[in-house]
């Protein structure tokens, strides 16, 4: 799960709010936090016990919502791959400067490489982990490089001087929106790792989880953060190349691609494996024929981005997209929560269900904001 919300559009959107709110950005960051712990505790629960991918329980809820929620995932976890592949092509750009278009195939193909391997399951996990610990260590070397200013950061983290509804919306999204949230609650299922005897390893892996990914998103922040506080101006074509190459040379921006393409290949693997989970169970030969499907999802999302372009637009887009569907997925696990054919006797914390209530209600509102913005 934290991977996969690791993606490019994770590094793009965190670049461009860094610059657009500078030390500010602390707080949106702190609320995205609160928000994602609150949802990705309520969905992993309630999906561990009632022991049943999201769209079988939406569907129990109202007959036809594990469809339409399906329906959601499936499109946004497309539109997040379109990114995942174009940050991929990018990544290797950098690397050895080769044409983003040739970057976004070699990855693809990788990608897919992954899902023919009969092992896949276990591969997936362990490259995961693997690349994951890598973007960190290298995003480390570059905060300590580009000197970001510490104190001012963590003034404006609780009393910010410029707030950004749009960014929580994009940034929660990127989190915890769309598909991402349900990469690890699926896997989850897949391992066994279900009913209430094992809820304490189910919250470990939601927090953890959280905890790694907003490691990351602190960590890049402060990186971008430390450029933009002494007036350098982001590559609106690229926004978190332009953090490395301006933090540490061409050093850092061979860095970067290298991290770019890492958390690329690792969201183009859990987005497909996620989007499919949710329709693999409408029919046994979409069950059977799983792995070709995951291909399938691959190849037409580098192909839509082959012909569509515009990968930093993309990025920041998708998350706000995911953060929309938020409250589709976690108000229908929250109403699963209260029903005994689903949960049988489990009985939901009534302080988490409050709050995630009230998160649904606020993303809800956000989602209002930016559609009417858009209008």
């Amino acid at each position: 799960m934290a991977t996969s919300a690791i993606g490019p559009g994770f590094l793009t959107q965190t670049a461009v709010f860094t610059e657009q709110l500078g030390a500010s950005f602390g707080f949106v960051i702190l609320i995205s936090i609160i928000l994602d712990i609150i949802a990705q505790l309520n969905i992993w629960r309630i999906i561990a016990v009632a022991d049943q991918p999201a769209q079988e329980i939406a569907n129990k809820v109202f007959p036809g919502l594990g469809y339409f929620l399906s329906f959601l995932v499936f499109l946004g976890g497309l539109a997040f791959n379109i990114g995942n592949i174009a940050g991929a092509g990018l990544g290797l750009n950098v690397l050895f400067g080769i044409s983003i278009a040739k970057g976004c195939l070699i990855s693809a193909v990788i990608a897919v490489g992954i899902f023919i391997y009969k092992e896949a399951s276990l591969a997936l996990d362990w490259i995961t982990k693997i690349l994951g610990f890598l973007m960190i260590i290298l995003t480390c070397y570059i905060v300590y490089s580009s000197n970001p200013p510490f104190a001012e950061a963590a003034i404006q983290t609780f009393v910010p001087q410029k707030l950004s509804f749009s960014a929580i919306l994009t940034i929660v999204g990127g989190t915890v929106g769309g598909y991402i949230t349900f990469a690890g609650a699926h896997r989850l299922l897949e391992a066994g790792i279900t009913g209430e005897k094992n809820l304490k390893e189910v919250n470990r892996g939601a927090t953890v989880a959280i905890g790694v990914a907003s490691l990351m998103r602190v960590l890049l922040f402060l990186a971008a953060l430390g450029v933009v506080y002494v007036g350098s101006k982001l590559d609106p074509a690229n926004p978190p190349a332009s953090v490395f190459r301006l933090a540490s040379g061409e050093i850092g921006y061979k860095l970067f691609g290298l991290v770019m393409w890492s958390a690329a290949i690792t969201s183009v693997i859990g987005s497909a494996y996620t989007s499919v989970s949710f329709i693999k169970s409408f029919h046994p030969w979409l069950s059977t024929n799983q792995r070709y499907i995951i291909i399938i999802f691959i190849l037409i999302s580098t192909t839509i981005f082959l012909f569509i372009g515009k990968p930093v637009k993309t990025l920041v887009f998708v998350g706000a997209l995911n953060g929309m569907i938020l409250p589709v997925s976690l108000g229908a696990m929250l109403l699963a929560a209260y029903k005994a054919s689903i949960v049988k006797t489990y009985k939901h914390p009534v302080w988490l269900a409050i709050l995630g209530f009230l998160v649904v209600v606020f993303m809800a509102f956000l989602g209002g904001q930016t559609i009417f913005e858009l209008i």
